[in-house]
């Protein structure tokens, strides 16, 4: 991790280590803070070399980039300053990893990046990712936000921001275009299929409720968790106590658009439904296993009949909690197949105020799968179409209802 500007040595007090499905439009960042302080702590984890890089220098040849600089110096018929030739170092030298989730962050992109975890600035509310192609996708459009109600959906291709090719852009220099005040528009040029479609998407301030719940036909307690934010384990026992009090004998836990969340999250709203000890996630650095999860607490959902609603938008921290549930037996998994979301990021300050966030572990569900590109696929597979949207129909979710509906 030795860069010219120097990572930061033991960099406990910034460090942060999360998982999210991909980029920062949303409020939805995944932030696993562990330590010194509840839902805002640090963690003071330190790792050993990956060992497939062992075979790397301590410290890097900088005599060609030297002579490069030189040249565009001595050369560059243009404007040049010193910031943007670092930036691009150091950039560059983060791109050549060939991670989409591991991102060079300058002073301006790491402030804005920690007002989002704090979830003050305005956007469209959706989560961008990049496919397999590198292209710029929408993860999952954030219910009841902008790019929602202008019809983006996951998997969407853009093209274009504000006509501007997004060929080559982070998936940070995306949201940091796509961001704006509130009240002013934002031009995206989406392809889905073979369509090419235009939208003019008006900003707003983003601020999603991480569960809500409802009574279904009796005794089907709703469930939905759009992200897993601090306090949505939380929430989510307060909703589950509220629907056990009305009568509620059956689950249906809907986590579609569901981009990811903190890992703790994850953990805890699992363990609702499994009894203490059962393996949840394995975390793995250089193939070897260096943390497992397991449930814990109180489980007031164990024996409940569950059905979890999953599409190409759940991603990460829901795909855990999908995973976990079924690995064990406790629910049945219906809708599409998830993102594929199965790595484990941490941030590293620089001296100048730059982070680094780079990818350090991979994740495996409890039947020993990693899902990174791959998802998870449901028990019962339903689409829902262009159709099914327009007149706003539900075919997932009417499923779920009857496989709930036939279980005693």
């Amino acid at each position: 991790m030795k860069q010219t500007d120097g990572v930061a040595e033991q960099p406990a007090k910034k460090s942060r280590r999360w998982l999210r499905s991909a980029g920062n439009v949303a409020i939805l960042l995944l932030v696993f803070w562990v330590g010194l302080s509840v839902g805002n702590g640090t963690i003071t984890t330190t790792h050993s070399p990956v060992q497939s890089n062992k075979g790397l220098p301590e410290n890097l040849s900088y005599d060609e980039v030297e002579r490069i600089y030189d040249l565009l110096r001595d050369n560059y018929d243009g404007k040049l300053t010193l910031e943007e030739l670092q930036d691009g170092l150091k950039s560059g030298l983060i791109k050549a990893a060939g991670d989409p989730y591991t991102e060079y962050f300058n002073i301006e992109d790491a402030a804005e990046f920690n007002s989002q975890l704090e979830g003050t600035f305005s956007g469209i509310g959706a989560e961008l990712g990049k496919d397999a192609d590198d292209n710029l996708t929408v993860v999952a459009p954030i219910a009841g936000f902008p790019a929602e109600k202008a019809g983006l959906r996951a998997k969407d291709i853009i093209a274009s921001i504000n006509d501007e090719s997004t060929q080559g852009l982070t998936i940070q220099e995306a949201v940091s275009k796509i961001r704006g005040p509130k009240g002013t528009e934002v031009k995206l040029t989406i392809l889905r299929g073979d369509e090419r479609k235009n939208f003019t998407i008006t900003r707003a301030d983003i601020k999603v409720p991480s569960v809500k719940h409802e009574l279904l036909q009796g005794n089907i307690g709703y469930l939905q968790i759009t992200q897993f934010a601090p306090d949505t384990a939380s929430l989510a026992r307060k909703a589950v106590q509220d629907l056990q009090s009305k009568g509620a004998k059956k689950i249906l836990l809907d986590l579609r658009g569901n981009p990811g969340g903190t890992l703790e999250g994850a953990v805890d709203v699992a363990s609702m439904w499994l009894p203490e000890g059962k393996t949840i996630l394995q975390e793995k650095r250089d193939g070897k296993v260096t943390n497992t999860y397991k449930s814990s607490g109180t489980h007031p959902l164990s024996g409940v009949p569950t059905v979890v609603l999953i599409d190409e938008g759940s991603a990460s921290a829901s795909e855990i909690v999908a995973g976990a549930l079924k690995d064990n037996g406790v629910a049945t998994l219906v809708g599409v197949k998830s993102y594929g979301k199965g790595s484990v990021q941490q941030i590293l300050p620089l001296k100048d105020g730059g982070e680094v966030k780079v990818t350090v572990a991979r994740w495996f569900r409890p039947n020993g799968q990693n899902i990174d590109k791959k998802g998870i696929n449901p028990d019962t597979k339903i689409e829902r179409s262009d159709e099914d949207y327009a007149n706003n129909r539900d075919p997932q979710k009417d499923k779920a209802i009857e496989l709930l509906n036939i279980r005693q």
